[in-house]
């Protein structure tokens, strides 16, 4: 109940019906868990070795794959390997 009407209180013109609001709520609460999701999912190939991260400045950090564990990675995609973009 908070958050809804502290959306309310932030948006003091915002006007929306039931189903707005339930959409702006489910999108809000479905891209947290993606975020929660995806973060557990980069630890786990950080920790196997299939990515590397690399801290920046501030709070962020680069994710990007780990070109030692290429075989390993092939094999554990399977043949769920895509091919590789072209490069830019």
């Amino acid at each position: 109940m908070k958050e809804v009407l502290t959306y309310f209180v932030r948006h003091p013109h915002a006007a929306d019906d039931l189903e707005g609001v339930a959409r702006w709520r489910l999108r809000r609460a479905a891209i947290r868990v993606r975020v929660e999701e995806t973060s557990a999912a980069l630890r786990w190939l950080v920790a196997k070795g299939f990515l590397q991260e690399t801290p920046t400045t501030g709070s962020t950090t680069v994710f990007n794959v780990n070109p030692d564990a290429t075989a390993a990675i092939h094999d554990f995609l399977g043949d769920d390997a895509p091919a590789p973009a072209p490069e830019r």
